[in-house]
């Protein structure tokens, strides 16, 4: 810690004109030129202070070093060309960022892109004999654009990289299709790796995990487009006792992802476009967000789970609602907020006895196209999820979909609206705010409105909103959601079923808000209470 001359001295220096040489080019090399070193091994208790010299400022070499590690990494290696004390604080600076942008080179159309691979090259490797390794906290390297790297200079560059004492470290590959990378998982000994807090790869492989020595303060993983198989990864893993987080992606070669039984510190796991992936098990203690896009699987989150998020996204056709509606409850017995979408789900959700006993936000996301809009698809199935929610404050229910091609407005009739089979005598007494949007004139849409209605005795707020989703509005241009005409038709339709079905149902207490098109931009909103509302019955 600075001592109260030292700071004193390093506030003078920061709010001196001398400070221009942090963001100045031009004016760079006058800037740092008018600097004088107060050596630190003949500096007393008095000569820690910064010493005024007419025009020149005199500080500490060791304050000169940390204003140095403060710097911009261009700004750094600028002032480092024009003073001895800072190429020497160079050697140690702490944060390397190596890709075109940080490193000066101009991606013009004209370049040649062997030019511009070969002032990459040049330039990293530069930097890096330059660097002695020690003092490197963080390194990020990004190769974009060059695709053709040979993998000598990528390994050239990690050896320096992957030093004693880094933290953070970061490689993203761009390379063709039927070129990869393999990242050197020797360089990750105990002795180089035991200091690594995030570890970041991208585009590459990454095999021979056996070698990996332990990485005992690593606690984030995230691995995007990586070549590596389940077992490989769980050899990785089981080195990583202190990993927190774990976030997979586009790792087309694993099968299976068992997290080790060691990691009692994981507490987010996130697994997205794994398309070979049949199975997760993770009997994690602690962990408490699980993220996953991909096809229903296996998945297995632990006999006493701890689990309160989840999001869970479909890809293509799947029946992601209906496996959370049946697996959860067993899955993951205390959760609290979940997040699901899915595409053409048209299979009826089941009322079945697994509970949510503690689940408080329930967001459901429905992306339909026109070949799986049929009567059969049944809305009013979802009360099966929030009968299950005993604890449910909040329901958010999304729909996607072209508009419908049948005018069920006409259709509908209050004698068609009992479903003996279907409802359950429970009433919601933690349920206040309700939003739909999407809504559409589907007299299974309309039932489940009245439905929540008639047993929601704590419901505060009801949103129905016949656009894409207000709430979801470009507000940054003021601009909403596009809307086909077809689907600006249906959304008149929708607002007519709502006058004639459900607004009368509502209760004095519930303030209801009804989003519509209008000609502006098609989706902006016209909001009504329910007083309001009356004037267009």
């Amino acid at each position: 810690m600075l001592n109260f001359p030292m700071a004193l001295a390093l506030s003078s220096f920061l709010h001196s004109p001398h400070r221009q040489f942090l963001a100045a080019d031009d004016e760079l090399t006058a800037s740092v030129a008018e600097i004088q070193v107060l050596p630190s091994q003949k500096a007393s208790n008095d000569s820690q202070s910064a010493e005024n010299t007419g025009s020149e400022l005199a500080l500490p070499e060791d304050i000169l070093f940390h204003v140095h590690t403060l710097m911009p990494m261009r700004d750094a290696a600028r002032a480092a060309c024009v003073s001895r004390v800072f190429l020497n604080s160079w050697r140690c600076y702490p944060r390397l960022t190596l890709d075109t942008e940080t490193l000066g080179i101009h991606l013009d159309t004209d370049e040649e892109e062997e030019k511009i691979e070969s002032d990459f090259v040049s330039r990293v490797d530069h930097i890096m004999q330059n660097h002695s390794g020690n003092g490197l906290k963080k390194v990020k390297i990004r190769t974009h654009p060059c695709r053709n790297l040979h993998p000598s200079n990528v390994d050239r560059c990690l050896q320096i990289a992957i030093s004693p004492g880094i933290e953070e470290f970061e490689l993203q590959i761009y390379r063709r299709r039927n070129m990869e990378y393999d990242f050197p998982s020797s360089l990750l000994t105990t002795a180089r790796g035991s200091s690594i807090r995030s570890f970041v790869l991208t585009y590459c492989a990454f095999h021979s995990t056996m070698t990996v020595g332990c990485l005992s303060s690593l606690a984030r993983v995230y691995l995007r487009c990586v070549h590596i198989t389940g077992d490989e990864l769980y050899c990785f893993l089981s080195n990583c006792p202190a990993l927190e987080q774990l976030d997979l992606s586009n790792c087309s070669d694993m099968i299976f992802l068992k997290i080790p039984h060691l990691l009692i510190q994981l507490n987010l796991l996130w697994v997205q476009h794994c398309h070979k992936l049949q199975m997760i098990e993770a009997n994690a203690p602690k962990l408490r967000d699980f993220n996953y896009t991909g096809m229903p699987i296996h998945i297995s989150l632990g006999d006493s789970s701890q689990v309160r998020v989840i999001e869970m996204h479909c890809e293509h056709e799947s029946r992601m609602i209906y496996f959370a509606r049946t697996k959860l409850p067993s899955i993951a017995p205390n959760l609290q907020i979940l997040h699901l979408s899915s595409c053409n789900e048209t299979i009826n959700i089941p009322m079945i006895t697994g509970k949510f006993n503690c689940l408080k936000y329930l967001e459901l996301e429905i992306m339909l196209q026109l070949s799986s809009l049929s009567p059969d698809f049944d809305f009013h199935s979802l009360v099966s999820f929030l009968d299950a929610s005993h604890a449910l404050e909040t329901f958010i229910l999304r729909v996607e979909a072209p508009a419908l091609q049948h005018d069920v407005v006409l259709e509908y009739s209050e004698a068609d609206s009992s479903r003996p089979g279907c409802l359950s005598g429970y009433r919601h007494e933690k349920l206040r705010n309700m939003m739909i949007t999407g809504f559409c004139s589907a007299k299974s849409m309309i039932e489940l409105t009245n439905h929540i209605l008639e047993k929601t005795v704590s419901l505060e707020c009801l949103t129905l909103d016949t656009t894409r989703g207000h709430d979801r509005r470009l507000v940054m241009i003021d601009k909403c959601l596009r809307m086909s005409k077809e689907a600006v038709m249906e959304a008149e339709k929708a607002c007519l079923s709502i006058r004639r079905h459900i607004q009368g149902r509502v209760p004095s207490t519930v303030n209801l808000k009804v989003i519509e098109p209008c000609s502006t931009c098609h989706t902006l909103e016209k909001c009504y209470d329910a007083l309001q509302y009356t004037q267009f019955l």
